[in-house]
Parts: C-alpha cells; sequence; structure tokens
C-alpha cells in the first residue's frame, strides 16, 4: 500500500545512496518510527541537514565523513525524503512477502 506521493527525479547516484540507508533502516526494523520521525521533520528537511553539518566533525571522528557529508546534502532537498520515505516502504513490503507465515 502506496501512502506517499511518487517522488519527482532523483538521480542515480542519489538514489543508490539512499537506497542502501533505507536498507539499513528496513533490516534493523526501524521503518515505523523511521517514516513517522522522517514524515514529520520533512518541511524541515534544510535545517535538519545543516544541523548535520554543524555535528559533522564530531560524528565524523567515528564514520566515514565523505558517506555522512554526502547523505547531508541529499537530505536539503524534501525531494530526497520523500524517495527514502518511499524506498523504507517499498523494503519494508518485499521484506514482509518474503517472510513465512506462521
Amino acid at each position: 500500500m502506496k501512502l506517499f506521493a511518487t517522488t519527482q527525479y532523483v538521480d542515480q547516484p542519489d538514489r543508490s545512496v539512499l537506497t542502501s540507508v533505507a536498507a539499513k533502516i528496513v533490516r534493523y526494523g526501524m521503518s515505523v518510527p523511521a517514516l513517522f520521525y522522517l514524515e514529520m521533520a520533512k518541511p524541515l528537511a534544510f535545517l535538519g541537514s545543516q544541523t548535520m553539518v554543524f555535528f559533522g566533525p564530531f560524528v565524523t571522528a567515528f564514520m566515514n565523513s565523505e558517506g555522512y557529508y554526502q547523505l547531508a546534502e541529499l537530505l536539503e532537498d524534501r525531494d530526497n525524503v520523500e524517495f527514502l520515505m518511499e524506498e523504507i516502504e517499498r523494503l519494508e513490503e518485499t521484506g514482509k512477502e518474503r517472510k513465512p507465515a506462521f
């Protein structure tokens, strides 16, 4: 079931980054909280990405700085946030189809 409208154009390199983020969210079982948060924070996407840039020096001490700043840049645009939400929903649905019913 599709809850959100289809997004506009997202180019392929950005699409692969957002798809990998969505796959990690689904793998850890955080789909519902992530969708709830992303829907709630979508109007503040630019402010959130700038917050990521502000905390970047601290966070990148523990993780890959290139990927972190690329994600911060992608989350500036609401269309990318919408695409991330759609990817989470799509991966969640395909995951439910694969799991055996008890």
